[in-house]
């Protein structure tokens, strides 16, 4: 199947061509080569099957997998730089009955590898191998998987309501997206079969009066919280974790089914977040974060590996934070943002917007006259986004851990123990040096972490204390 999708991947827009410049008495020979094709992806898949092997080397504590017909590779992974193993299952390959086994270590953006057709079984049996302390031989007879009670289960009803509090932004990015790709689509057909562009304009203008904005406005809400019930439903259903031997198995999924086993000392970030909705449902979402390569970190709108535990209640969260070593010590000390931070917000977010879009209305494109009345509003939404940003934004510290709190809406808390931290950077400008003002930076395997606008006096004891605690870590978190 993997061959199949490669080769059809590679070769869908050459064929399309010449399909569809072929003349029609000559598909005989299409015929004649679709099945020589076929043939040909049947005897590849074969070779890549009788050449594809892996076992477990238990002497060197190495996992080793061996593939390739003419250019031979081997791949060997140390059992203990395995961060994560998955066990999912497609919907295709839920019609053959088979899994994939994918397994994640901290060097890489991408798996590391992927063992594709295995039973559940084997699947299961690998998942606890790979990220087992025992030193037991990987064998052929699989025992039944010891049934251990979740500790985390998820209902159907609370997936519900998660997929009507949450994630809207992306959701409206989504319909966005839509809509302008629609846009860009009609384009193309009014101008290939030459129709008059003011006729369909006015056409568009006619039909637009006959709904409000008030009713856009409401389809658009209606389309977000479908699209998040769906999406939240289908990928999240069945949602379970179980601690088992030292590592946390999850399990979710309503079409393809996901299985995860994670050691819980890999973990290198953990972000807990409530909106306000979820907040009057008590319910938290939680983002477990995990050691990612350098260039996946640094990449813009890349994620280091994450896995996503939605609608939690109070004490559910309590138990994942506690399965994952956190510490539940009281907050020793707080430390607030400067006011410089609000005037900062204040400056890029209102008044230099404002500024631009006057000048342009102006001097450069009259027609915006029309639309300056909503800079008010524009402006008094900002304003409340500012204060509830500059409200929530706090640094709050313990003996062996740090909290960063921030956003407006999703407000979160991002998690970090001390002793993981690879670096910190302290960055004062010339006119922040006066104010006694600096910017903190925390690098993590998972990404930076960072509070600006900080006391420097006073964080810089805290400072080295976490530089001490992670110079003397001698626990293997990576």
């Amino acid at each position: 199947m993997d061959t199949l999708q490669d080769i059809v991947r590679n070769l869908f827009l050459p064929l399309a061509v010449v399909l569809y410049r072929l003349d029609g008495s000559k598909m005989v020979w299409v015929v004649v080569g679709v099945l020589l094709l076929l043939v040909l992806i049947g005897f590849i898949a074969y070779l890549k099957y009788i050449h594809f092997t892996f076992y477990l080397d238990q002497e060197k504590q190495e996992f080793v997998i061996q593939k390739g017909v003419i250019t031979k590779n081997k791949i060997t992974i140390q059992l203990d730089k395995i961060q994560q193993v998955n066990i999912n299952q497609s919907l295709i390959q839920k019609l053959v009955g088979v899994y994939s086994v994918d397994i994640d270590t901290a060097g890489s953006n991408k798996k590391e590898v992927s063992i594709r057709a295995v039973d559940n079984a084997l699947a299961l049996h690998l998942k606890q191998q790979l990220l087992s302390n025992e030193k037991t031989m990987l064998s052929t007879t699989i025992t039944e998987e010891e049934a251990v009670k979740p500790f985390l289960n998820i209902r159907l009803s609370t997936l519900f309501k998660v997929g009507i509090t949450s994630n809207y932004g992306r959701s409206i990015a989504l319909i966005l997206g839509f809509i302008g790709s629609l846009y860009g689509s009609f384009q193309e057909v009014t101008q290939t079969i030459e129709v008059d562009e003011e006729q369909v304009t006015g056409i568009v203008n006619q039909g637009i009066n006959y709904f409000s904005f008030s009713f856009f406005l409401l389809l658009i809400l209606v389309l977000v919280l479908l699209i998040n019930l769906v999406r939240t439903l289908v990928k999240y259903y069945g949602y379970q974790m179980t601690f088992q031997k030292g590592a946390i198995a999850i399990q979710h999924g309503l079409f393809a089914k996901k299985n995860t086993l994670l050691k819980p000392l890999k973990v290198q970030l953990t972000i807990v977040r409530q909106n306000f909705f979820q907040r009057k449902l008590r319910l938290f979402d939680v983002h477990l974060k995990q050691a990612a390569a350098t260039n996946e970190v640094e990449e813009e709108g890349k994620k280091s590996s994450e896995i996503e535990i939605p609608g939690c209640q109070p004490d559910e969260k309590e138990i994942i934070l506690r399965q994952l070593g956190l510490s539940n010590e009281p907050v020793l000390k707080t430390f607030l943002p400067n006011y410089r931070y609000l005037i900062k917000a204040i400056l890029l977010g209102i008044i230099l917007p404002v500024i631009i879009t006057l000048l342009v209305a102006l001097y450069i494109y009259s027609p915006l006259h029309a639309y300056l009345p909503w800079l008010g509003l524009y402006v008094a939404f900002v304003m409340i986004i500012v204060y509830f940003r500059f409200k929530n934004y706090r640094l709050l510290v313990n003996n062996d851990l740090i909290m960063i709190k921030k956003n407006a809406w999703d407000v979160q808390f991002q998690l970090l123990e001390a002793y993981k931290i690879q670096g910190i950077t302290t960055q004062q400008y010339f006119w922040h040096q006066s104010a006694d003002l600096v910017h903190l930076t925390f690098h993590t395997a998972a990404g930076d972490v960072g509070f600006h606008f900080a006391n420097y006096s006073e964080l810089k004891p805290w400072i080295n204390y976490w530089l001490y605690l992670a110079e003397r870590s001698q626990q293997n978190w990576m």
